[in-house]
């Protein structure tokens, strides 16, 4: 699985999705479909990304009890996604739950999904956790915690911003995998995140992945935002 910068397809239908991954050409990409495109598309959107050749993240965020989890899962390695998530605050037995239906569902000889944990969403504040979920603290001590517990599960990584990045790798190890959405250029809108960074910082503090969204979707010319950040990303160039 290819460290590329994932794009975020967060497109109402499949006839947006095809026209906008035409401005790729042959170029092979890692995409993320999330609730809204994978429930208006179901199965077809990611039989069509892997047809291309294309990574596929199917970011859904499981959540519920864990013989749910457990089943759900089962049916989404059938699509042979490259990696899916759900939400740390389900619990262990939910988490351990969902690798026992993504090991039960993946094709023989193929390999399992990477499967990741949402720690806090990148739109949440301290404040926020503090008053709406009655977690006291600093936010990045929530998010730790949370890390801890997915690897306990047993599951590969988590969902977090490039901000929690250093401690996480410090207290859980390198390969413990870092997802960040909230990637932004450094004149870039925030839109609804809070806890964001450039391509340049998160590789800087030690991000796996990088999420991009709008900074690339809603381009005047996608292909080339892609490239911009995805040459920021590796490092080959400063992008001011």
């Amino acid at each position: 699985m290819s460290n590329l910068p994932i794009i975020a397809l967060d497109f109402p239908g499949i006839s947006e999705t095809k026209d906008f991954l035409s401005k790729f050409h042959t170029e092979k990409l890692f995409v993320k479909v999330g609730m809204e495109l994978y429930y208006q598309s179901g199965p077809a959107i990611i039989e069509y990304l892997k047809e291309n050749n294309h990574q596929v993240f199917l970011d859904l965020k499981l959540h519920d009890i864990p013989n749910t989890v457990k089943s759900a899962m089962k049916v989404l390695a059938g699509l042979e996604v490259d990696m899916t998530n759900v939400h740390a605050a389900g619990g262990q037995r939910m988490m351990e739950a969902a690798l026992e239906g993504l090991n039960s569902g993946t094709v023989s000889g193929k390999k399992r999904p990477t499967c990741i944990a949402v720690t806090q969403l990148t739109s949440t504040s301290t404040s926020q956790m503090n008053k709406e979920q009655l977690i006291e603290g600093e936010l990045e001590r929530s998010v730790l915690h949370y890390a801890r517990l997915a690897k306990q599960s047993g599951l590969d990584g988590v969902v977090c911003s490039p901000l929690e990045v250093s401690d996480i790798h410090t207290t859980l190890g390198s390969n413990f995998l870092t997802v960040t959405p909230g990637i932004r250029m450094a004149d870039g809108n925030a839109h609804d995140q809070i806890r964001i960074a450039t391509p340049e910082k998160a590789r800087e503090l030690g991000s796996d992945f990088i999420v991009v969204g709008r900074a690339i979707t809603g381009a005047d010319d996608p292909l080339s935002a892609y490239q911009t950040i995805k040459k920021a990303w590796e490092g080959i160039q400063h992008v001011k």
